[in-house]
């Protein structure tokens, strides 16, 4: 532009081009204070840090049940926590170093709390017990997430929610979600009684009449698939989420209806089918460790380091992806692995030996 303004004034006899004062001076100040309004309005780009772990305070401490514990955690600063959705769950991290998964069960999107439900196992791994035991009100609670395996759909018409005891966790926000929709939704709930199901009332509250309880203490018996399942047609979207034999009984009575979807979330590993024994290499340490043929890599990569990094345990978040050295991979993800990965949750060797970088 400056250059275009000064060819455009007229020459002198020698093809010379007069300076105006006048004018260069003005074409000075012009740019000076340009220059000074451009930097007034740059700011330093800000890249605002996710932070991998939230600290919050357990403000209220419950018994649902005679074995099952409700936690409301709460921001320290009276702030909002992150944003989820149903199904979610959280990564707490215990004082052992334990990592164990939670379903969110309150309010769908409430972030002005959270609330998890953790059942007491007597002979599990240690960490419900812990969380039974090492919480009080006012205590600190540090966790990661919420993240999300186990979603609503969006596109169904109707669903069956199959309900097995602590599976209600992160069915009762589902159930919530699909009643304010306007999904034609009902519900099965099974346990051993009625006052061995945590947040039935809650579940109840939404819709008695689409709920249907199942208690085997009324029946006599556990519930089949023929009662689990009742009503389902061949496009009913199917959540199931509960104990291992509830889920499969569920799961391969619906293989049967290719249309039908289903979706499902365990609270525990599935079982390993086919699996021989091997050896794992962790390079950093050197160690090396025995996988039985009856238990994953991660189960024992566990019973070594606590604070092995593991989620769903079911081999689709892909927490505990590493990286594979040498060795082959019988690769049994529901998520991909890169030919150099391997999910240690429920994928195995095919040889007698796999190097992994850990």
């Amino acid at each position: 532009m400056a250059d275009q303004l000064w060819r455009s004034r007229p020459a002198d006899l020698y093809g010379r081009r007069r300076h105006d004062r006048l004018f260069n001076t003005l074409w000075a100040a012009m740019t000076v204070f340009g220059g000074i309004a451009a930097i007034s309005r740059w700011r330093p780009s800000q890249v605002v840090p996710v932070p991998r772990t939230i600290t919050a305070v357990v403000a209220k401490r419950e018994m649902l049940t005679g074995d099952v514990v409700a936690l409301t955690l709460v921001d320290p600063d009276g702030g909002l926590l992150p944003s989820w959705t149903p199904g979610g769950h959280i990564d707490v991290q215990l004082p052992s170093g334990r990592r164990r998964q939670y379903s969110l069960c309150g309010v769908p999107g409430r972030r002005t709390e959270y609330r998890i439900a953790v059942r007491r196992i007597e002979d599990g791994g240690g960490g419900s017990i812990e969380m039974h035991e090492a919480y009080a009100e006012g205590d600190t609670l540090v966790f990661e997430g919420p993240r999300n395996a186990f979603y609503l759909g969006t596109g169904e018409g109707e669903a069956l929610f199959v309900i097995g005891g602590i599976g209600v966790t992160p069915m009762l926000p589902m159930i919530r979600e699909a009643a304010a929709r306007g999904i034609d939704w009902r519900a099965v709930y099974a346990g051993r009684s009625r006052t061995d199901m945590p947040l039935l009332d809650e579940v109840l509250a939404v819709d008695p009449e689409r709920v249907t309880v199942w208690a085997d203490d009324e029946h006599g018996r556990f519930a089949g698939t023929d009662e689990l399942l009742a009503g389902a047609g061949p496009h009913t979207a199917v959540y199931v989420c509960g104990p291992s034999p509830m889920l499969e009984a569920v799961r391969v009575t619906r293989d049967q209806h290719a249309e039908a979807p289903l979706h499902y979330e365990r609270f525990s590993p599935p079982p390993v089918i086919d699996g021989e024994p091997f050896e794992l290499e962790l390079a950093r340490s050197r160690r090396v460790l025995a996988i039985p043929a009856d238990r994953s890599a991660l189960d024992v990569m566990l019973d070594a380091d606590p604070t092995t990094p593991s989620s769903c345990r079911q081999g689709f978040c892909g927490t505990c992806r590493v990286t594979v050295i040498s060795g082959g991979v019988d690769r049994r993800g529901r998520t991909a692995e890169g030919d150099d990965e391997m999910l240690v949750c429920v994928s195995r060797a095919t040889g007698g030996r796999i190097v992994i970088d850990a």
